[in-house]
């Protein structure tokens, strides 16, 4: 039994939320109406899950959030409403380690349920299996207070096959999920303003999300980050956005390589699709150019597109089991036999800058 805390100050979202997640057997959930009552159920509720809102009266979603991870750390999914001022907040309670987040559909109570019940409820399941760094958690607190960066621990590396560096020109393709903001902000904060290689990032988001998401990191790491909306010729020392609801796909114009953002096809269940991005780098430059990164994230996204570079000669990554948030992309990717290297998300910029040329 998977038991369910719904913090909600919306009498009405909270009989949604409830209904929903009464669809599951495996469910068994409580109510609180803000923050202060949600801790005091912590400890006589023990919940293996919590669903939080972001605006709340007396102790909003932020705050309760912070409290609940130094207090009873448990996996929290976010649930916000599609504004830019939402999105801000939900980014910031991925960096106070919530581990997804749920969109709140606008309309009538019925369009709720229709809209939100198959997110919710895999997303609450997978949270429930999601790991929390409790120590890299606390380090990360102590660090933001004093304007410091997050420490994170030294990783292993596991090679499936020998991973020599690339030559020429290339693109990094990178697909997340579940977890992903957080994951990226490492990866990204790893890698120097020099980096030789484009960096385009399907990271599964609604349209409202990515720009604010583009922002934070742009203001946090030494490449350029940018959100596409547009056509964009794609240039080194940048990381590329794929806008959240569609598809970020790279062509080739006379100028050079472009990154453009594509309505999202019914053939790809998750966006921006990471499967999309990845087929269309290899039509436009040979696999031994192009090197991917599949990283935390539940289902399967990006992990047979990545499995067909591998096979075609270009550099796969897969991020290990011990510091995905849900090991689910970067797992399917690892079964295909299509990771050229398994490493925790603290090596991966290390080994990138291995396997691109001018980094050597």
């Amino acid at each position: 039994m998977i038991k369910v805390l719904v913090v909600e100050d919306s009498a009405l979202m909270r009989r949604v939320l409830g209904q929903i997640l009464a669809q599951d057997a495996d469910f068994a959930v409580e109510f609180a109406p803000n923050g202060l009552e949600a801790l005091d159920k912590l400890a006589i509720f023990e919940p293996d899950v919590i669903t939080l809102d972001v605006h709340m009266p007396q102790m909003d979603g932020l705050a309760c959030l912070d409290r609940i991870m130094v207090e009873r750390p448990c996996p929290v999914v976010m649930v916000s409403s599609l504004t830019a001022a939402d999105a801000d907040a939900t980014l910031e309670a991925f960096r106070l380690g919530a581990v997804d987040f749920v969109a709140k559909p606008s309309g009538a109570a019925s369009l709720y349920i229709d809209e939100l019940a198959p997110e919710l409820l895999a997303k609450v399941r997978a949270a429930a299996g999601a790991k929390l760094k409790l120590s890299l958690r606390l380090k990360d607190r102590i660090r933001h207070r004093i304007g410091g960066r997050p420490v994170m621990a030294p990783s292993t590396v596991r090679q499936q096959t020998q991973a020599l560096a690339a030559e020429g020109d290339g693109l990094v393709l990178v697909g997340t999920s579940t977890g992903g903001p957080p994951a990226l902000e490492a990866l990204l904060s790893g890698l120097p303003a020099s980096f030789p290689w484009p960096i385009l990032i399907a990271q599964h988001m609604p349209d409202a999300f990515t720009a604010s998401l583009a922002r934070r990191l742009d203001g946090l790491c030494a490449l350029t980050v940018l959100e596409v909306r547009r056509p964009v010729l794609l240039k080194p020392g940048c990381a590329y956005i794929g806008q959240g609801g569609a598809d970020l796909v790279v062509s080739r114009r006379s100028a050079g390589l472009v990154a453009s953002s594509l309505p999202a096809l019914p053939d790809y269940l998750w966006h921006p699709s990471t499967d999309r991005l990845v087929r269309s780098a290899m039509e436009n430059l040979p696999a031994s150019q192009l090197i991917g990164v599949l990283m935390t994230g539940m289902g399967n996204d990006g992990a047979e597109a990545m499995a067909l570079l591998h096979a075609r000669g270009g550099k796969t990554i897969a991020e290990a089991e011990e510091t995905a948030v849900v090991w689910g992309m970067p797992a399917e990717l690892v079964r295909l036999g299509g990771a050229d290297i398994i490493v925790g998300l603290p090596g991966i910029a290390e080994q990138l800058q291995k396997l691109t040329p001018a980094c050597r």
